[in-house]
């Protein structure tokens, strides 16, 4: 569904009017009041302090004392804290590849804690995983707080769904508890959310120790639609604004990406006024090789089936007789229009998912939208007509902004669908795409590196990208041009790692991934390479469909070896898999997408990443289409433009797994005979620094 705006100031208030024509007559000359002013800041050389912070016998050198790694010197790591420290002091942004070693988290922490002495406004630094956030917080930075001595605050920002609202909760535990709940089953939820609340301190998802259905979860958290703000009862003890007012009063907030957009997007629709963070004077953004993608998926259009019904099924759900519209005295008609708009639902988006399936795809893109019925709109309009009207009668407050979020959530639905069906978001390419048994509608803008350009490097704070993969062939060139990343300079970091802590092996005989006899030889060819490491080894696939075939063929031959095999999809989440991995040390996982990057397995357990299959994307996914047709209609060549150093990022965050420390060896293996039979394979062999060898 479309992002809500989510205001710091809730729905109808409005700032205390300060203009002169409100403000009583006063004669200046009545005050006399003598003002002590704060001195002046000192002045504080950021990076001298991160020199000698780094240095031999400098404070780094007791981190084993406190818990942390023993000290080693990395040049890198000092040129990197020395490239930010001069960035911060000159306002500029900066783009760093800092490879695995180089132990960037804390080159770039140093210089934020040296400046937060100084500054007024916080520092942000944004994550892509949950892992990386979780260190940061937990470990790099009480650690650092410690060696430096500075006391600072560190807060971790996380979206509002992640905290239980009281409001929320009171209300599906009160007298309406039966008809809120679309389950009955669901009460023994609520039950222990009750005995949960008792000794909670920060209501935070993360910290529940207990099964909870996600459904329930939905119903019970903080949500920005219905947010009171101060104007609501359990304001004080609010778990999110407690949450937010350690923000408020942090030198550097951790978040994540989804978050981060999230604020970008608001601020660019609504200034200040918008923002979920705090207004900060620095970004830095961490695990930067995702900027495009995220951006794009934050500043697009997104509608879903599955978002639509459950906003009316949250009214009210005509198969279980359940939602908020069952409560006593509601007009029996309302819940007939929810029941009309739910049909009407289902009817919108079925032309679009009999396209899908025409065409045999799960993503397809929609030329002309508005040639797809659209009676929906008018159900919601009406309805929305009806919610109001009926809300003009209703006392209780909380039942009143329950509803009134679903009302808001309507209005934002007939926006979208509007803006979908006539194509109102500019340079943006529009698809359909199949996903968890719903059908989404998308408008994703092409022009991300212009609106990163404006909305992100042209601002009154410096940004730091950094990642372990930004260039191809050493030039940053592609990734500035894709994020429209300018106003500041570039620096590539060495590796710290050597050489020959890996071999690359690709098998001579091995066919060409569009060969018939592929899948017969990637089958003889795992066991043989897995053997040699004794397991200890990722599988990487680029396709779901290949990983299945794949498992469900070579399941006995593994169980034979009394070897575990792990298989993404099956059994295990993505950590879940992880854990059992690294503790497993003989597994071996079968992981596609996401286990491509932002995965750390140090020593022995991971001996052995195998490619099944370079990772150019698909290229008739819509918008991967688009971006290759914008590239053509600007006279380029969309393959060596776009697909090729795509494709080789990925392949080095791919291959980039396995050596994690100094001590780590290990081999790589290629199944894919591109490499050495095709023009652009020697691009992806020289984007790693191992020797390859052919077996």
């Amino acid at each position: 569904m479309i992002k809500p705006i989510d205001f710091n100031l809730p729905p109808g208030e409005e700032p205390d009017d300060v203009s002169e024509a409100a403000a009583p007559h006063f004669d200046p000359s009545e005050f006399n009041v003598e003002y002590e002013f704060d001195p002046p800041p000192v002045e504080i050389d950021i990076r001298s302090e991160c020199e000698a912070f780094f240095a031999p016998g400098g404070p780094l050198k007791a981190a084993a004392e406190y818990g942390g790694r023993p000290y080693e010197f990395r040049p890198q790591q000092l040129e990197m804290a020395g490239a930010i420290a001069d960035a911060l002091r000159c306002g500029d942004n900066l783009c760093i590849e800092a490879p695995t070693g180089v132990g960037k988290s804390f080159a770039y922490l140093i210089p934020l804690i040296y400046r937060s002495r100084l500054a007024a406004r916080p520092a942000l630094v944004s994550t892509e995983t949950i892992n990386l956030q979780e260190q940061l917080i937990d470990k790099d930075i009480p650690l650092l707080r410690k060696l430096t001595g500075i006391e600072f605050k560190a807060a971790l920002a996380k979206g509002r769904h992640n905290y239980l609202c009281r409001r929320r909760f009171a209300l599906l535990s009160g007298e309406q508890r039966d008809a809120l709940l679309p389950a009955p089953a669901l009460a023994l939820d609520i039950g222990r959310l009750g005995r949960w609340m008792e000794y909670t301190t920060d209501g935070e998802r993360d910290s529940i120790d207990f099964r909870l259905e996600p459904e329930t979860w939905s119903l019970a958290c903080c949500d920005g639609a219905s947010c009171l703000g101060p104007k609501c009862e359990f304001y004080r003890n609010c778990f999110y604004y407690r949450a937010r007012q350690s923000w408020e009063t942090a030198d550097i907030v951790v978040a994540n990406h989804a978050l981060f957009f999230t604020d970008l997007a608001m601020r660019a629709a609504s200034g200040a006024a918008g923002a979920l963070l705090p207004n900060y004077g620095v970004v830095l953004l961490d695990e930067a090789h995702t900027l495009e993608d995220n951006a794009a998926d934050h500043l697009g259009l997104h509608l879903s089936r599955f978002g639509i019904v459950a906003t009316l099924n949250r009214l009210y759900n005509q198969e279980n007789a359940r939602g908020l519209l069952m409560r006593k005295g509601a007009d029996p008609a309302l819940r007939g229009a929810v029941a009309d708009s739910r049909d009407e639902a289902y009817g919108f988006f079925t032309p679009f998912e009999n396209v899908l399936r025409e065409h045999n795809e799960s993503a397809l893109e929609i030329q002309d939208p508005s040639r797809f019925p659209n009676r929906l709109s008018a159900k919601l309009e009406q309805l929305y007509r009806s919610l109001a009207q009926f809300l003009e009668g209703q006392e209780d407050a909380s039942f009143r902004t329950e509803v009134e979020a679903q009302l808001t959530r309507c209005r934002e639905f007939i926006v979208g669908i509007d803006q979908f069906t006539r194509k109102l978001v500019p340079d943006a390419v529009y698809y359909a795409e199949s996903e968890r048994g719903s059908v989404s509608l998308h408008a994703t803008p092409l022009n991300v590196s212009e609106l990163l350009s404006e909305l992100l490097f042209h601002q009154d704070f410096p940004v730091i990208l950094c990642s372990a993969t930004l260039t191809v062939r050493n030039s940053f060139d592609y990734y500035t041009g894709r994020t429209g990343f300018c106003n500041g300079r570039t620096l590539l970091l060495d590796s710290p790692f050597g050489a020959d802590q890996a071999r690359v092996y690709i098998p001579r005989d091995m066919p060409d991934p569009k060969d018939d006899g592929y899948q017969a030889a990637l089958e003889r060819e795992v066991p043989r390479f897995v053997e040699l490491t004794q397991g200890k080894a990722f599988v990487l696939f680029t396709s779901y469909a290949s990983l299945r075939r794949t498992a469900d063929d070579l399941r006995e031959y593994f169980r034979g070896k009394g070897w575990q095999l792990l298989v993404q999809g099956e059994n295990m989440t993505r950590s879940g898999l992880l854990r059992e991995f690294k503790e497993d040390t003989d597994s071996v996982l079968f992981g596609t997408d996401s286990f491509w990057t932002g995965v750390d397995v140090p020593g022995e357990s991971l001996s052995n990443v195998i490619v099944t299959r370079l990772p150019f994307a698909v290229p008739s996914h819509p918008l991967i289409a688009a971006r290759m047709e914008r590239l053509e209609r600007e006279g380029q060549n969309s393959f060596a433009a776009y697909s090729l150093p795509e494709a080789v990022l990925k392949f080095r965050q791919g291959v980039g797994r396995l050596i994690r420390s100094r001590n780590d060896r290990g081999i790589v293996v290629v199944l894919d005979r591109r490499v050495i039979s095709k023009h652009y394979g020697k691009m992806f062999l020289d984007s790693i620094p191992y020797r390859f060898e052919l077996v």
